[in-house]
Parts: C-alpha cells; structure tokens; sequence
C-alpha cells in the first residue's frame, strides 16, 4: 500500500489496473499507484496485438500512526464560509493538475534515475497517518512532512515540469506542483519563498523554493505529496 510501481512493456502495448487505463510511454514505461487502502489483491492486464495477459498482484497491507496536532487556529480546522470557498478553489486548481496525461518522453526519468529527498530534516509526519486536529478528527496524511529550517533549500526530487505555482492557498501556503509524466505529479507546500515560474521545465536536484510555515502550519517544514493520477503514494518509499 502506498507504493508507485514502474514497469515496461514492449512499444504498443496497452496496459490496466483492475480496469483503469494505465498510461504508457512511447518507450513501453508504464507508472501505476497503490492508494493508503489498497485491497490486498489486484490485476494487472496487459494487451499486444491478439495477445491478452492478466497478471495478479498481491499488495501488502501496511498500519498506520494516529497523529495528534493541538493549538491550530480555529479557523484552520473549521473554517468559515469564505475560507471554505477558498478551499474549493484551491482543491480544484490541485485537481486540474492531478487530471494532466502528459506523457514522459524521457526513459531515465522513470527506469535510470533514483528519486531524491527533496529536503534534509527530521521526518515529522508520515504518509497514511490519521490526523486529529484540536480533537477532531481528519482525513489521513496524504504526504510527509519534513521539519527544517525556515530558507532551507527545496530541490526536485526528480525532473519534471512546473504545472501550478501558486502564492497563498488556505491550508498550504506558498505551494507548488510538478508534472513528471504518465499522469505522476508531485506538491511542495508551506513554501517561505518559490524560486520557479509555471511551465518551466526543472531538472533532478534544482533548488524550487525554501521552506517555510506559510498556510496552516504550526512550525516550518515542507510537505512533499506524490500522486498517480488522483491517489496518494508514500514518498518515503520512492527515496528509500
């Protein structure tokens, strides 16, 4: 659970996940994700030609921390009804991204280049963790959170294309999104300070921005998401 998985396939062949059309590269690489819950049991199906082939997968069920954070604002944890329309518009703006089916042109990206941590810290919240906020409880940790500095350097964990920069979203702040191909994007929140613009093309170990506590945040970090498509995966588990 939580794991991003990259295979290959010969040039042509059409790839599923239990029935989801998994994109495919013009070099045959294919990215697929496992959610937080994934079922202990899916199918990948490949197709080539008259040549149909279903493979089963068995996915290792993982526990979870229960993460208890006090002393946020108020309006953090139950915001009004203005906050509330900026949430929807932040989520809608992430959502847009997370739709992208760009394809990676690059086979190093994904079969010859190891991710990179994109901060030295203390690891501070981990992905999957079930959050209460001031006692109420929340969606799970979708990310992890890694404590540093404030102006730390960020750098990109792997290349990839600048798709939102974004200057003050209610709950992440300063934030920003990358594009890496084959429907993977990846979110930088928090930010004290963003050093790229939309649309540009970053390289492995470019330095994004510096950490901060922007947004709702109760000292500075950054939180580092990785999505395939619209699910979650455990970024800890692409850098170790």
């Amino acid at each position: 659970q939580g794991e991003l998985v990259i295979g290959q396939v010969e040039s042509g062949t059409k790839v599923w996940l239990d029935g989801v059309p998994v994109q495919v590269s013009d070099t045959g690489v294919y990215v697929f994700g496992l959610g937080r819950d994934a079922a202990p049991e899916s199918t990948l199906t490949t197709a080539l030609h008259n040549t149909r082939t279903e493979t089963p997968l068995s996915v290792k069920q993982r526990l979870y921390e229960v993460q208890k954070i006090d002393g946020l604002p108020s309006k953090k944890v139950t915001p009004n009804a203005t906050s509330t329309e900026r949430i929807r518009s932040d989520n809608q703006q992430i959502g847009d991204v997370r739709k992208s089916h760009r394809k990676s042109h690059s086979q190093i990206h994904w079969l010859g280049q190891q991710w990179v941590q994109p901060v030295a810290g203390r690891i501070s919240g981990v992905f999957g963790s079930q959050r209460i906020l001031n006692g109420v409880p929340k969606n799970p940790h979708n990310g992890v959170d890694i404590a540093a500095a404030e102006g730390t350097d960020i750098i990109s964990p792997l290349a990839g294309r600048v798709a939102l920069v974004h200057e003050n979203m209610f709950y992440t702040g300063k934030t920003i999104m990358l594009d890496h191909g084959l429907g993977v994007t990846s979110v930088y929140a928090h930010m004290q300070h963003i050093e790229v613009s939309l649309g540009q093309v970053v390289e492995q170990g470019q330095v994004l921005g510096q950490v901060g506590q922007t947004g709702r945040a109760t000292g500075p970090h950054l939180h580092w998401g990785v999505t395939w498509q619209k699910i979650h995966v455990d970024p800890l588990l692409l850098v170790n």
